[in-house]
């Protein structure tokens, strides 16, 4: 069940690009878009306990504590033989004889004196007294007796101490986690059935336009089939979001300003494609504005000039709004690059910027410096420099080609005061593994 209360209202967006130097609306930089975008979206603060295979990929929203030492007991890291450190001789050689047998499960129940040892198995409690464990590989055994040469051991080698990785009542994970595999192993590890996390992100996606095509309908003369609903719908679901696909919605007032009123009474944030180019015939951007605070960019980058951006409010319900391009390819670069850190923030995740991988240019990239650009490029190892790369482009970067995203990499990001790359010149790339 919830557990505590929705998000804050969005402030006033008037306010939070007064406090942008710079501002511009007709020429807005990529970092000046990010910067209003940052002030402007709130956490969406509504907890929940699910249980813990229900958790990957969600946020924590509060700290998972340790009921207990982790590890509960000293125990074996290796097969071997459990000993005494001090009954090693200065260069770590001795011969020992070997008092029982101790089992992962089973704990050795007999003794341990000075100058015997106990052959263990990994995982096994470390009998009373026994610090080390050596490897059976590096001893040599001859009846109820091991030899352990010199210079292969030293105290402490291979015995995990209780608690070493964490002590009863310490913090585990903190608060605002993204869970991982790894996260949930260590969360099972405590015993631990469920987990309070922050509910999922609901958003609504619609396209826009009169041209648009759902699959299954038939194609008009002039009419293309929207990709960009399944796009946006895959790349919430790498977040995941609760998704809310309104499908296409024809450039008809009514039918724009009911499908925005169904989207923001039923998500925390809305994302359309389409119809708010400056100077477009289209009624979108008119049903925005009246539904609520937007501001309509045109920002200086390539490809994806065109968005809006702001909240928009239907009985008493208000939802983070994002207007993107109607170009497939823009619609992607402008989600990757401003939507989804937006998103992540809401659910409560932290935000870090996305790792920049430093490749040589394979040709000239023509650029004028005022604007960013994210070039589509395919990476290729250079064989003479392990662990370097190479990129070129993948042709024609045109925001409608679709298939260039598919046979991408990634993208070269040229800044936005960077000019005209050279062939060999280094340049920024941005990949899509673990992104897209």
């Amino acid at each position: 069940m919830p557990a505590s209360s929705s998000a804050l209202p969005p402030p006033d967006l008037a306010q939070v690009v007064s406090c942008v130097s710079g501002y511009d609306p007709k020429a807005l930089p990529v970092d000046k878009v990010q910067e209003v975008i940052r002030r402007f979206v709130q956490p969406v603060r509504v907890a929940e306990r699910v249980d813990l295979r229900a958790t990957l990929g969600r946020v924590l929203a509060e700290d998972v504590i340790a009921p207990m030492d982790v590890p509960a007991h000293n125990n074996s890291g290796m097969d071997g033989y459990a000993l005494r450190s001090g009954d090693l001789g200065a260069d770590g050689a001795a011969t020992l004889r070997i008092a029982g047998t101790g089992l992962a499960g089973h704990e050795f129940s007999g003794d341990v004196p000075a100058g015997s040892c106990l052959r263990i198995m990994t995982g096994a409690v470390l009998p009373a007294g026994c610090d080390t464990v050596v490897p059976q590989e590096f001893c040599r055994v001859e009846g109820e007796l091991i030899h352990i040469p010199a210079g292969v051991l030293k105290r402490g080698d291979n015995a995990r101490m209780r608690g070493e990785d964490l002590r009863a009542g310490q913090p585990a994970l903190l608060a605002g986690k993204l869970l991982r595999p790894a996260d949930i192993g260590l969360i099972a590890s405590l015993g631990q059935a469920e987990v309070m996390v922050w509910r999922r992100l609901r958003v609504a996606f619609l396209s826009s336009g009169d041209e648009l095509r759902s699959i299954g309908q038939p194609l008009s003369e002039g009419c293309v089939y929207d990709s960009n609903r399944y796009t946006l719908w895959a790349m919430l679901q790498r977040l995941g979001c609760d998704v809310l696909d309104l499908g296409v919605v024809r450039d008809d007032p009514a039918l724009l300003e009911a499908a925005l009123r169904q989207a923001c009474e039923n998500a925390d944030a809305v994302i359309t494609s389409g119809g708010v180019s400056v100077g477009e015939a289209d009624h979108l951007r008119s049903v925005m504005a009246a539904l609520g605070d937007v501001a309509f960019w045109r920002i200086a980058m390539r490809p994806g000039r065109p968005m809006a951006f702001g909240s928009i409010a239907s009985h008493g319900h208000r939802a983070v709004l994002f207007g993107l391009p109607g170009n497939p390819v823009a619609v992607m670069v402008t989600f990757y690059a401003f939507v989804r850190d937006a998103l992540l923030h809401m659910m409560g995740a932290p935000v870090k910027p996305l790792p920049l991988l430093p490749v040589a240019a394979q040709t000239t990239l023509r650029k004028r410096p005022g604007r960013t650009e994210y070039q589509r490029a395919v990476l290729t190892p250079l064989p003479d420099q392990p662990g370097r790369y190479s990129a070129r482009t993948t042709g024609d970067q045109g925001s409608g080609i679709l298939r260039s995203m598919s046979e991408a990499d990634g993208f070269i990001v040229l800044h936005h005061e960077q000019g005209s790359v050279q062939a060999g010149e280094m340049v920024d790339f941005l990949p899509f593994e673990g992104l897209v």
